[in-house]
């Protein structure tokens, strides 16, 4: 007489998936979750980083207050849209011809997106150093190009008031076109061919399949590349640092080169907290309006 097999009990699938999620929850959580909070209390304070045994006292909104009503911070934040617009602008546009010029299958085809690609995979600090160098009035490649075609003598990009800005969008714009290309090349690879077979029966031109065709069923990943590079480039820093350091004089200083000098130079922990608060705020509401606008053009 055989006795009856009794039932192993075990952990649950949904317990053993929190025993796997949740180290990782818990680290995000302390990495993510728990600086922001720490930030937004310090906005509220008058702390210093360098004067860590200093009373610490609350000051209520005057850290906002003051941020809203110094002119200062509206021209550093006029500067950082500018940056976010032209950059995008053209890293769209660029990245949308590339795109479709790499969609096109033709000798060589490997090689050249290989090439394209290579500005992305360097560092940004790398990029920032080599394109100083690049830029340099006496020794530099660029102004050595620019005396050849229009014999200009001792042309400076980056001492220029009125080119330093133009610089940093160049060398941005270098350096992620290819990430976007990278993306609406997905947009494009995704259309299938027999929709543009039918539309060639029905005899339609060029132009047509671009913009009943090719531009609409492209646009959810042109809207996600603008959204990433939106992001990425409202709170660039590491770049322009190497470039210009926000100079000259404050022609090229973004919010984050400022928000850098408020911290780590002036020690204004306190309020250089609110003005990280207002950057993320700005950051996050833009963000959600190009969301929206993503979720309508999914539903088209």
């Amino acid at each position: 007489m055989f006795r009856s097999a009794t039932p192993q009990r075990g952990m649950t699938d949904r317990t053993l998936a929190w025993l796997f999620i949740g180290p990782t929850i818990a680290l995000l959580l302390a990495f993510n979750l728990f600086p922001l909070i720490w930030t937004i209390i310090l906005s509220f304070t008058n702390y210093r980083a360098n004067r860590p045994s200093a009373a610490i006292s609350g000051v209520g909104l005057e850290n906002y207050s003051r941020l809203m009503n110094d002119e200062a911070v509206w021209g550093y934040l006029q500067s950082t849209a500018h940056f976010v617009v032209g950059s995008i602008v053209l890293q769209v546009a660029l990245g949308f011809a590339l795109a479709l010029l790499i969609n096109k299958k033709f000798r060589g085809h490997s090689f050249w997106t290989t090439a394209i690609l290579m500005p992305i995979m360097l560092s940004p600090a790398v990029v920032g150093t080599f394109w100083t160098y690049f830029f340099q009035p006496q020794y530099g490649i660029f102004n050595y190009i620019i005396k050849f075609f229009f014999g200009a003598e001792n042309f400076t990009m980056l001492g220029d008031v009125t080119l330093a800005p133009w610089a940093i969008i160049l060398v941005d714009t270098w350096m992620w076109t290819p990430y976007v290309m990278l993306l609406l090349l997905a947009g494009l690879r995704s259309i299938p061919p027999y929709i543009y077979e039918a539309a060639e029966i029905d005899r339609a031109s060029g132009l047509t399949l671009f913009f009943r065709i090719t531009l609409p069923m492209v646009m959810p990943f042109l809207v996600l590349a603008v959204l990433f590079r939106l992001i990425e480039n409202f709170k660039m820093f590491d770049l322009v640092n190497q470039l210009t350091n926000g100079g000259p004089g404050s022609a090229t200083e973004l919010a984050s080169i400022n928000l850098k000098r408020q911290a780590f130079e002036m020690w204004r922990t306190g309020y250089s907290s609110a003005f990280a608060i207002l950057l993320f705020v700005s950051i996050y509401g833009l963000s959600n309006i190009v969301v929206r606008y993503l979720e309508k053009v999914k539903q088209r």
